[in-house]
């Protein structure tokens, strides 16, 4: 069941997206139309009318990945061997953006002495040390939603604010060998979550405009960036509590990736009330 449907309209969500990109939205339909191209297949994903979902799109870390308190444990105990405190509250205020804002944020919190090139080799090998030696879990109902969306023909994809190689080494020490239609991360694209960079990458990657995928997120920054992107979004929240603003982006707040799936089941079954929710119509 989902705990609460988000109030964001389309009007909203132009709004948001132009003010990343200085462009108004295009519907997948009408980018379509102009292409000439509008029964597109692509991985063997058919995509006809407007409200058909053609991909879904994941985080990695604190989504599919039980990731989040291995940073966690890393970062703190690298903090405290040179000599600062990196507080739970703080933390929290850095999950789901990229490296490099995360090392800006230090930077600003604990000054311009802040050794960040220790603290970053520090943090990097405790992470990788605890990965090697005990691997990554999955998230409860990831298995099942990867099989489930396989067996319609809908495109996956994954978004992460990890770079190339973080991805590629959490990917493999989770036991993940799901051929993903697409893996976007943080430094492939200029702007890091919550903008909505990663997210148009991947749908561009896919061939699909952005209304055409759901996102599924497990922090704020994400669900701004794929809701600003155009993509309607599930949050399954991880570490921290949704923000008001994520809350309200976000097309349902769920506790799992379970009841993530059973959203999305429904969502296929009604494609209407998708269009529905993309237009304004109270759900």
């Amino acid at each position: 069941m989902c705990i609460m449907i988000g109030s964001w309209r389309r009007t909203r969500f132009q709004r948001i997206r132009s003010s990343w990109r200085g462009e108004p939205f295009v519907s997948r339909t009408a980018g379509l139309a102009a292409s000439g191209d509008s029964d597109r297949l692509i991985d063997g994903c058919c995509h006809e009318t407007e409200g058909d979902i053609a991909a879904v799109i994941l985080d990695m870390d604190g989504l599919m990945l039980d990731t989040e308190s291995i940073y966690k444990m890393a970062w703190q105990k690298a903090a405290i061997s040179c000599s600062y405190t990196l507080d739970d509250a703080f933390y929290l205020t850095l999950v789901g953006q990229p490296n490099p804002a995360c090392e800006a944020a230090l930077v600003n919190r604990f000054g311009l002495d802040f050794p960040i090139a220790d603290f970053r080799a520090r943090w990097s090998r405790l992470w990788k040390t605890d990965v090697e030696t005990s691997g990554i879990p999955t998230k409860p109902g990831l298995a099942e939603l990867l099989s489930f969306l396989r067996e319609r023909r809908v495109c996956v994809a994954v978004a992460t604010s990890s770079d190339r190689d973080y991805a590629s080494l959490s990917l493999r020490a989770a036991g993940l060998e799901t051929p993903f239609d697409q893996i976007v991360t943080g430094d492939q694209v200029a702007r890091g979550k919550p903008a909505p960079d990663i997210y148009l990458e991947s749908a561009r990657r896919l061939g699909l405009m952005p209304d055409a995928c759901i996102a599924i997120e497990d922090s704020d920054a994400g669900v701004l960036a794929a809701t600003s992107a155009g993509m309607t979004t599930v949050m399954v929240p991880d570490l921290k509590a949704p923000s008001p603003e994520a809350r309200s982006a976000a097309f349902c707040v769920v506790p799992s990736l379970i009841e993530a799936m059973e959203e999305i089941a429904s969502l296929l079954m009604n494609p209407q009330t998708l269009i529905g929710h993309l237009k304004g119509t109270t759900i």
